[in-house]
């Protein structure tokens, strides 16, 4: 089969596409979900790729973080609620900061807590995944390089974010960054159900539409600031509902359309 890339996420595409990473053994691998099992691929969904007649049940392989982001660029206070419930004003631009590749871990990974932290906080949010290198784009451009959108889970060290009076060490603990469980590429993303659930009961829960600074704009703007690589993500905010994990709990991040992220704090 010919090789072939994969449309902008904008373009209505004729079938689901989950892109997922996996690996079995010592090997990793690009593939598409399929049911209950898993295509490989060669190559890479951010470039050229072709399909393979190679296939696994998904109980027999691991699933990655989806995507091996350069950085991550994530947004403070983009919910109002969230806003709120931290006592902080509503942003007149998009508040961003970095968290570094070295913090992803993927589905049914642990969480692992510093020990220089006392509370460590769940932040369910929707994450965006660019396809290829963007630039200063323009709000009209930006969704043509989005390969998909996947779940993501901002882990902080809250009392050591209030300690600093800025966010990079509190968001950068390896771990701290949680991306899963794979790509979707075949949705709008304009108006989604995102709901985190601690050891089975709802702390979070809101709707993409109620960003305060929509996708086309983060793009956009973080574009103007410093270019995005294929692979990155961009994490979109989280609603209000914070609040802290315990050793053994598990957090799972469910957006509607999308998935559950599930994760477990060691």
């Amino acid at each position: 089969m010919p090789a072939c890339n994969l449309l902008p996420v904008h373009v209505n595409i004729t079938f689901k596409m989950r892109i997922v990473r996996f690996s079995i053994g010592k090997r990793s691998s690009y593939g598409i979900l399929d049911g209950d099992r898993v295509e490989s691929l060669t190559g890479t969904p951010f470039g050229r790729f072709e399909h393979t007649d190679h296939f696994h049940k998904l109980s027999e392989v691991k699933l990655l973080s989806p995507c091996t982001p350069s950085k991550i660029v994530a947004l403070g206070l983009n919910y109002r609620s969230h806003a709120g419930e931290m006592k902080f004003d509503i942003p007149d631009e998009p508040l961003i900061f970095l968290k570094p590749s070295t913090a992803v871990v993927g589905p049914e990974d642990k969480i692992i807590p510093p020990p220089s932290s006392k509370r460590v906080d769940y932040e369910g949010e929707l994450g965006v995944v660019i396809r290829d290198r963007t630039s200063h784009v323009s709000m009209p451009e930006a969704m043509s390089h989005v390969l998909g959108y996947t779940c993501f889970n901002d882990v902080t060290a809250r009392d050591l974010q209030g300690k600093d009076k800025q966010w990079t060490r509190a968001k950068s603990f390896d771990t701290f960054a949680a991306i899963g469980p794979w790509i979707e590429t075949e949705i709008d993303a304009g108006d989604l159900m995102l709901e985190t659930y601690l050891n089975g009961e709802v702390k979070q829960r809101g709707r993409t539409s109620d960003l305060i600074f929509p996708i086309p704009r983060l793009i956009s703007f973080i574009s103007e600031v410093m270019t995005l690589l294929p692979g990155d993500v961009i994490a979109t905010g989280t609603p209000e509902g914070v609040g802290p994990m315990k050793p053994d709990d598990t957090v799972e991040i469910k957006i509607e359309r999308i998935g559950t992220l599930r994760n477990y704090l060691a």
